[in-house]
């Protein structure tokens, strides 16, 4: 699959043997029963590598294997209030609201307007006011709350 006539040729313990055509590097490859791989095929000449192909292509798997155990999926949950939403059930969504920024998770605060409610989006505004009070110290605010339609969105994440 190397498509140069003349390339760069590093040993198996990571020498370098010098630029030599694909035929001589292969041969060599071949004699010491390993595998010759290309790693650089930008460069001029392109570099290739005598290794086991079989065990690079489990090394790397393995690694990409452990960096997608240590990689932490962050998903953003929604919690919907209206205008009209009384204090009580404010604080019930302050509750879940806590228990998702302690699980890593990001919020987005949803304030829905129906009907002629969309008249006043002082009041959304004065009801995310209050929610962000029962939250104070625990989130940082990663988008402020915006109009997209008849819904008043705001991002929350937890704070370090």
């Amino acid at each position: 699959m190397i498509l140069a006539n003349e390339v760069l040729v590093i040993g198996s313990e990571g020498e370098q043997l010098g630029v030599m055509s694909k035929k001589d590097a292969l041969d060599a490859a071949y004699d010491s029963g390993l595998d010759l791989v290309e790693v650089a095929s930008n460069a001029n000449p392109p570099v290739c590598r005598i290794m086991d192909y079989g065990r690079f292509k489990y090394q790397q798997s393995k690694k990409a294997q452990i960096a997608k155990k240590k990689q932490k999926v962050i998903q953003i949950k929604e919690i919907k209030i209206r205008p009209k939403t009384d204090m009580h059930d404010l604080e019930v969504k302050a509750r879940n609201a806590r228990r998702f920024l302690s699980e890593g998770n990001k919020i987005k605060v949803t304030v829905r307007f129906r009907g002629r409610e969309i008249v006043h989006p002082e009041r959304g505004q004065i009801v995310m006011e209050r929610f962000l009070e029962l939250l104070e110290g625990e989130c940082v605010i990663e988008q402020q709350a915006k109009m997209e339609g008849r819904n008043m969105i705001l991002v929350l994440a937890p704070s370090t």
